[in-house]
């Protein structure tokens, strides 16, 4: 079964200059044409064929055939972003807590030749790499969530995307602000959910959003903890046009 799966992406990729970075082409475009801003086109997306062929080579293609960390990585990320947008087009909604046990838990998806919930993506694939920007990568379609960027993550430009995702997403007065005068920082409930990857990685959290801020000011308030912590409630809308029901 193994080689068999290894034989398909051979002929499938293997043509002069291929790189892994290919793979995601189809869905780069599809995200390009499809995502402006904050708004995600559901249903352009569900209309597009080179979508519904993108999750079709999600399943051909295995992680372990995939080398190095940076490829996997890309290939995760981009995996659960699409997914995240297949279970909107399915009719799924994180919108309401019964809603959000049905998109996130109980919706399966085809990765690698398995099946896999966006929770099991997220829990047992993305977070035990150890990389805290997949937190401002992946979006779960909300208004809340990091912006879906209009271009896949490719490996060979992975750190800059990660960089580039984990800065805009703290500097978004929309899901980050900061009470200067009371020294206090309003954050994404994202911050609270995954305290424990950002306190790995920089002791804290607040150490951890002090790497991003662009005030050098607020930045060394919060590295000193002169802030104290609120979190923002999470508006679970969707991000964009809803697809026909």
């Amino acid at each position: 079964m193994r080689f068999a799966i290894l034989l398909v992406f051979l002929t499938s990729w293997a043509s002069p200059g291929f790189t892994a970075d290919a793979l995601h082409g189809e869905f780069d475009q599809v995200l390009s044409a499809n995502v402006s801003g904050t708004v995600v086109n559901y249903p352009g997306i569900g209309a597009d064929p080179r979508f519904a062929r993108y999750l079709e080579k999600l399943n051909t293609i295995r992680a372990d055939d995939l080398s190095g960390r940076e490829e996997k990585l890309a290939y995760w990320i981009n995996a659960y972003n699409a997914f995240a947008i297949q279970g909107i087009l399915q009719g799924y909604s994180p919108s309401s807590l019964f809603g959000r046990i049905g998109y996130f838990l109980t919706n399966k998806f085809h990765l690698s030749g398995a099946e896999i919930s966006l929770y099991d993506l997220e829990h047992a694939i993305l977070i035990p790499q150890k990389e805290p920007r997949i937190h401002f990568a992946i979006n779960c379609a909300s208004v809340s969530c990091p912006l879906l960027r209009s271009h896949a993550y490719v490996a060979t430009d992975l750190n800059r995307q990660l960089e580039d995702s984990a800065r805009q997403f703290i500097n978004d007065p929309s899901r980050n602000r900061f009470d200067r005068e009371n020294k206090i920082a309003y954050l994404s409930k994202i911050f609270d959910w995954f305290e424990d990857d950002f306190a790995r990685h920089s002791g804290s959290v607040l150490a951890y959003v002090a790497g991003y801020v662009e005030h050098a000011e607020l930045a060394e308030g919060l590295r000193n903890h002169d802030y104290t912590i609120e979190y923002l409630e999470y508006d679970w809308d969707l991000n964009g046009i809803a697809p026909e029901s």
